[in-house]
């Protein structure tokens, strides 16, 4: 812990002085949970719109606290602290691992960054529902037991919904909406493509209006659905399947385990449904078992199932979503 903690100042040391440097943008790098990650530049102009725009909604000042135990490296660690800067209010850098332990010397944080995979820590620590007024999650959806516990421990949960080619969030959905329903930051608006696609209209930062490979049920111009990747969909016999509606689907009856949805090719189907999940090779009987009682659709249950040790993921956390034939290379 200590080691991750002394890493993890160094880093923003670094990124604080890149930050108030006369250059007018800051590098970052896409994530790489859905393709390769890429370098980009984000203008630092973009940044503090997006800065200002959470710091009015969650009420961030000169006398608010705001924390992050995410890496600096990614987008999320990078605007909590540009939160911080343009605010005043001070910033609680806490070491960047799933075991998350809040420092001492913040009593209470108003406002604090974490990814799906800490969120077990908070459940684990109810006395920091009272320690933490905003939850902030990004990153990947959570899973739906832990929403569902941390309501229960009192904790106030905010998902949200962003890129780091929007310079994090441009939305937010409450952690106890079981609809998930996205609610656009102040200035921002949505529309769809014909084939469904999230736009992103911001007259107030540089790139305009942007179209994601997101697919969303809209409703209105301020609000939306997530349904799942564009570039994602798998095609079985002619019938289109979003991996994350299936992974919502399966949840329920996979005891927490982790998971994701992908495909494999079929001489029939052209792309067969296929399940990856943390399990043991005997576990796989059991599970298919367990979804053939749950689900009543059958061309939705997995034609195969992978079981792996441990789920690949990116250096940030997230899992990516490679397909069997990846894996097994």
């Amino acid at each position: 812990m200590a080691v991750n903690r002394i890493i993890a100042m160094e880093k923003l040391k670094s990124f604080i002085a890149e930050w108030t440097s006369d250059v007018p943008y800051i590098t970052a790098h896409t994530s790489g949970s859905t393709g390769k990650p890429k370098e980009i530049r984000l203008l630092k102009s973009d940044m503090k719109a997006s800065a200002l725009a959470t710091n009015t909604f969650f009420g961030i000042n000169e006398k608010s606290v705001v924390g992050m135990a995410l890496s600096v490296d990614y987008i999320a660690g990078k605007m909590m602290t540009v939160r911080a800067l343009e605010s005043g209010a001070a910033l609680a850098a806490i070491a960047p691992t799933n075991d998350v332990r809040l420092p001492d010397s913040h009593p209470v944080i108003d406002l604090l960054a974490v990814v799906p995979s800490q969120l077990k820590s908070f459940i684990a620590r109810p006395e920091y529902a009272m320690r933490v007024r905003n939850l902030l999650v990004g990153g990947a959806p959570p899973a739906v037991d832990d929403l569902h516990a941390l309501a229960l421990l009192g904790y106030n949960v905010w998902i949200s919904y962003g890129m780091t080619e929007t310079c994090s969030h441009v939305a937010l959905a409450r952690g106890d909406d079981v609809r998930r329903v996205f609610k656009a930051m102040p200035g921002i608006s949505f529309d769809v493509t014909d084939d469904e696609r999230l736009v992103i209209r911001a007259p107030h930062f540089s790139f305009r209006e942007l179209v994601t490979n997101d697919i969303v049920s809209l409703i209105g111009d301020s609000r939306f659905m997530w349904r799942g990747r564009a570039d994602g969909v798998i095609n079985s016999g002619g019938i289109k399947f979003l991996p994350e509606e299936i992974e919502t689907l399966y949840a329920p009856f996979l005891d927490g385990k982790r998971f994701y949805v992908s495909w494999m090719p079929d001489a029939k189907w052209g792309q067969a449904l296929a399940l990856v999940i943390e399990a043991e090779e005997d576990d796989k009987d059991a599970i298919r078992q367990v979804l053939g009682h749950g689900i009543t659709d059958r061309h939705k249950l997995p034609k195969h199932i992978f079981t792996v040790k441990v789920l690949p993921e990116a250096s940030n956390g997230k899992i990516r979503r490679m397909t069997p034939a990846e894996l097994m290379r």
